[in-house]
């Protein structure tokens, strides 16, 4: 009788016990797991205003010429010094940047020198390309009037010798007259010194606008 008695609450314990591991089985819930650190980072992000006025220095890749260089050629550049706000490094040294030729004009002698306008357009900046607003920094050839005076010079003695030789006196001066006349003509029909940028120059760019970039992390 006793050995039947402790048989019968031995199965029942049993049963009750499977019964809660059923339950604990089937109402568990699994624990989401901690997000790492990469999903934390990338669902994080917050912006950074470059301020108008902000100072941009780029290095030209390649040379560039009143000669050869046209208006509204893009030409590729790298960013000379890194672009630090707020303590961010939101653009290292390298990025790649763009210019655009803003004005190539070849002067003369009746426009003017030549100058050359370069302007910031685009930076890697934050991992994208974005777009800028800057001012035109601006290059000019060196004033070559010293030159064209001795090219006038040099013709009106070449002149002067030939008349000499044709009629004396006389013919000096008219054949001088004559050699300053087409020294003056071949230096107003021709171009003066070209506007040159050689290449590995430092240029410096100022923001017009300011511009918003969303920073990750």
């Amino acid at each position: 009788m006793k050995l039947q008695l402790v048989a019968t609450i031995l199965g029942a314990g049993l049963l009750a016990g499977c019964g809660s591991k059923s339950v604990s089985a089937e109402g568990a819930r699994p624990a989401a797991a901690p997000p790492t650190g990469l999903a934390r980072y990338l669902s994080s992000s917050h912006t950074v205003t470059i301020p108008q006025g902000t100072l941009v220095t780029i290095r030209t890749n390649s040379t560039l010429s009143t000669k050869t260089s046209r208006t509204g050629e893009v030409v590729v550049a790298t960013l000379e010094a890194p672009l630090v706000v707020a303590g961010m490094v939101l653009a290292p040294r390298g990025s790649s940047a763009t210019l655009l030729v803003a004005d190539s004009d070849p002067g003369g002698r009746v426009k003017g020198v030549a100058k050359l306008g370069l302007r910031l357009t685009s930076l890697q900046v934050v991992g994208a390309s974005q777009p800028l607003n800057t001012n035109i920094a601006w290059y000019q050839a060196h004033a070559t009037k010293r030159k064209d005076a001795m090219k006038i010079g040099i013709l009106s003695g070449v002149g002067a010798a030939i008349g000499a030789l044709a009629g004396g006196g006389k013919g000096a001066a008219i054949g001088a007259g004559a050699g300053g006349g087409a020294g003056t003509a071949l230096v107003l029909s021709t171009h003066g010194d070209a506007a040159v940028v050689p290449a590995e120059s430092v240029v410096q760019f100022r923001l017009q606008q300011p511009l918003t970039v969303t920073v990750k992390g």
